[in-house]
């Protein structure tokens, strides 16, 4: 059952800094924020294709998003550009060393005057990315991600460069490059002037602790399947709590985990206890 008792407000994720400094830029972000991704990688290139398409390929022509890749080989310290070496106390795989990563970094952090830039490791170890922390992120200016390979990093880059450590998920995949790409959509798109309407944002999936309404377009029938007739009474009340009941509708059936961390109406409660019951 779903009451007062179970509600409660958005916890605060994320370290205090960066609480402090939150906001949703699209609501109080200067229209002429840029923000630029400083990206250390071992794979460059694979950076090159996924932003030159959409809007992110938009926001980066006109200056709103920049996108700086670094290649870690560039920093290591002999000849042979290494990178990795064998994990102390033995196992398989190799583990990416602290120095071309250390190296890497504070050639940024000089370059740029960017002393208190975060620095994220992108590791499945790591905290998940949500919406909030996306809204966190993108009040700041600048941002530098590491990417990682091979069987890991050396536990010091951890503990001693990164500021945090994100995960996109409860899934393995080869490095963080993949990882880092859907950092930088997520933050990029929360930029003023780069969504072609502010408003996109504000009904999102997760913007406001629940999933989307279901969206109709044109024609108002299709095959045999009709659009809600409440979408097209022009009753924009009626429309609002429709939108709202459905989200709470899709949230329940498919991520009723995130019902416990919001704050939910007298309204909300009744909708999701005639759902338990039905």
């Amino acid at each position: 059952m779903f009451g007062s008792d179970n509600a409660r407000s958005f916890p605060r994720t994320g370290n205090d800094k960066w609480a402090q400094r939150s906001r949703h830029p699209l609501i109080q972000g200067p229209v002429n924020k840029t923000i630029r991704f400083h990206v250390l990688t071992l794979f460059p290139g694979m950076f090159a294709s996924p932003f030159q398409e959409g809007v992110i390929s938009r926001a980066v022509m006109n200056g709103r998003i920049k996108i700086e890749t670094i290649n870690i080989r560039d920093h290591s310290s002999d000849s042979h550009r290494t990178v990795d070496d064998y994990a102390f106390g033995g196992g398989p795989g190799m583990v990416m060393k602290p120095g071309p990563l250390f190296r890497g970094v504070e050639r940024i952090k000089s370059s740029f005057e960017i002393d208190d830039a975060p620095v994220l490791l992108m590791s499945p170890r790591g905290r998940w990315l949500t919406q909030q922390r996306v809204e966190e992120l993108s009040a700041y200016d600048e941002l530098i991600l590491i990417c990682g390979r091979y069987e890991g990093i050396d536990e010091r880059v951890r503990e001693n460069l990164a500021t945090d450590e994100i995960s996109v998920g409860d899934f393995v995949i080869s490095g963080g490059e993949l990882a880092a790409m859907i950092l930088i959509d997520a933050v990029s798109r929360l930029v003023p002037g780069v969504l072609g309407n502010a408003e996109s944002t504000r009904d999102e999936s997760f913007t406001t602790g629940l999933l989307q309404f279901p969206q109709y377009t044109r024609p108002a029938e299709f095959r045999g399947y009709s659009v809600p007739e409440i979408l097209l009474s022009g009753n924009h009340f009626e429309i609002k709590r429709w939108r709202r009941n459905e989200m709470l509708r899709t949230t329940f059936n498919n991520r009723p985990d995130l019902l416990e961390a919001i704050e939910l109406s007298e309204d909300d409660t009744d909708f999701l206890n005639g759902l338990t019951k039905s």
